[in-house]
């Protein structure tokens, strides 16, 4: 697995997730194993069967976010509003988060460093009018009002 680039905040987020799924989610499940298992043949064993891939599936997740601990590397947040200016007038203002890859959330305004959007934004200035080059060839000129770090 390569680099993982993530917030301080998103790195708090994996490590609880990864502390529920040990702690607590495991414990369910086996007890949804040992319930199941109670119901006879397990060949034929619907509640059996769905539990075990329960299983499978929160094992694969716990190894993926182990994964992406190992190989993070912590950037710094940053909030900048902004907005489009298009023929010289500006458009309505937006907020974006620039974060990692796998913390991005386009619809609660949190993109990626890598994306088109955010590599333009990232080490922008207020007051400074930045091109974004988008997938396409078009270009799009972002005028940036406030920077938060």
């Amino acid at each position: 697995m390569a680099e993982v680039q993530l917030t301080e905040s998103g790195r708090r987020e994996l490590e609880e997730r990864l502390d529920y799924l040990k702690s607590v989610r495991r414990a369910e499940i086996a007890e949804e194993i040992k319930i199941a298992r109670g119901f006879g043949d397990l060949s034929e064993n619907a509640e059996y069967d769905a539990a075990r891939k329960a299983q499978a599936e929160m094992e694969g997740e716990i190894a993926d976010i182990e994964a992406k601990l190992r190989m993070a590397k912590i950037i710094h947040e940053k909030v900048v509003t902004c907005c489009e200016v298009v023929d010289g007038v500006e458009g309505q203002s937006k907020t974006y988060t620039i974060v990692g890859t796998s913390e991005a959330d386009l619809a609660s305004g949190k993109i990626s460093d890598e994306s088109p959007v955010g590599a333009a934004l990232v080490n922008a200035q207020e007051g400074e009018t930045v091109s974004v080059k988008l997938p396409g060839g078009r270009t799009k000129l972002m005028k940036i009002t406030k920077v938060l770090k």
